[in-house]
């Protein structure tokens, strides 16, 4: 594919990011756009993480309805490279698995499984959003005797990265509103292209009326939501400059922040605009991690920075500790999660809280249900494999 080519391809998928498409739509729109740029074997492999720890919250591929046992299993409980977890930590966030392996990938356990599906070559990104969180990988592969992925392609790839994290999350996001979780869950609200409100989800009013210089009973809706919803309008308008975020933080009244998101709407009736307003609250891991084995706000911080695969050394640089203090908060969650290591710490808490919500995820995706995010809420008793 020619330079023209993959440029528009880079265009449409930022385009699409914009268009507050439900998860699934999104990435099978988004495939069409990538095999052209990037011919690839079967279908890609689609994942959504959680950017708090980089767990597997969703998975999505037209040939595999269901992640096997074993696949969770060797991710997150097995030796080897070329993990989900490793490139979304790593500068480039993308790389090849025979790359990693020094051109040999036969001594990756990881190929093994990808040749059983007749998968030679694996090529794993990492989407990134400008502002560093991950919210998602793609996988892609080629079948032996294919050539191999190229700088060009690998390019292509990381160019479109950021488009196609902003894409899930705001597909996440829409979902969770639509489809509310729990009372935190964000608040829809669709305009049309002169500003009037044209439906909105239960408990929006809610979140509207807690910010400034507006009136919901009044018909009056704040600023900051006139102004994201007008910079989603204006980036449909120009098909030529893709990709801008319509997103803005707003301080409530009560002292709280509130991040709203601005998508432009596909639709053949006029111009339309999504604007989804949710808290600006921590990762949903922190309180779920107290609540379950009851860690201590520094005990959480570590736990976390474990389950995104960070070193003691890292550990102790990012909270601004001693190797040894991180040594001693690492002992006191291992006795409170009941593991004995690292690696079965991330085991356990994927286990108990992530993989439930992937299984939960993969019948909402048959049932043409919006997919969620973080990790499963509570009633989830910790459970480990066989």
């Amino acid at each position: 594919m020619g330079a023209d080519a993959k440029q528009r391809a880079r265009d449409r998928i930022a385009r699409l990011a914009g268009q507050g498409l439900d998860l699934v739509s999104f990435w099978r729109a988004a495939t069409e756009a990538v095999a052209g740029a990037v011919p690839h074997y079967w279908a890609p492999c689609w994942y959504t993480l959680d950017p708090a720890s980089l767990l597997v919250t969703s998975h999505f591929d037209e040939g595999i309805p269901e992640l096997p046992p074993q696949w969770l299993i060797h991710e997150y409980y097995e030796d080897d490279v070329n993990k989900l977890a490793d490139v979304a930590r790593s500068r480039r966030g993308i790389q090849t698995l025979h790359e990693v392996t020094g051109g040999d990938p036969a001594s990756s356990p990881r190929w093994h499984q990808n040749m059983a599906l007749g998968g030679d070559q694996e090529l794993i990104a990492a989407l990134r959003t400008p502002t560093g969180d991950v919210w998602g990988a793609l996988g892609l592969y080629r079948e032996p005797g294919r050539p191999m992925f190229d700088a060009d392609e690998l390019g292509f790839v990381q160019a479109v990265a950021p488009s196609l994290a902003e894409g899930a999350r705001r597909a996440l996001l829409v979902g969770e509103a639509v489809d509310p979780e729990g009372p935190d869950a964000p608040g829809l609200l669709v305009l049309s292209g002169d500003g009037e409100v044209e439906s909105a989800t239960p408990g929006v009013e809610r979140w509207l009326q807690a910010l400034p210089d507006g009136d919901w009973d009044a018909g009056k809706l704040p600023s900051a939501v006139l102004a994201v919803a007008g910079r989603a309008l204006r980036t449909a308008e120009h098909p030529d400059e893709p990709g801008q975020v319509a997103v803005s933080r707003v301080l409530s009244r009560s002292g709280t922040w509130v991040v709203l998101h601005g998508a432009s709407l596909v639709s053949g009736s006029g111009r339309r605009v999504a604007v989804i307003v949710e808290p600006a609250h921590p990762a949903r891991i922190a309180p779920l991690l107290m609540s379950a084995y009851g860690l201590t706000e520094r005990e959480q911080d570590v736990t976390r920075l474990v389950l995104q695969g960070s070193s003691t050394t890292e550990i102790a640089e990012r909270l601004v500790v001693s190797a040894h203090t991180v040594q001693q908060h690492l002992k006191n969650v291992f006795d409170k999660t009941g593991v004995r290591s690292r690696r079965d710490l991330v085991g356990k808490v994927f286990f108990a809280h992530y993989e439930p919500r992937v299984r939960d995820n993969e019948r909402r995706a048959t049932n043409d249900q919006p997919l969620r995010g973080g990790p499963f809420g509570g009633g989830v008793s910790p459970r480990t494999p066989a």
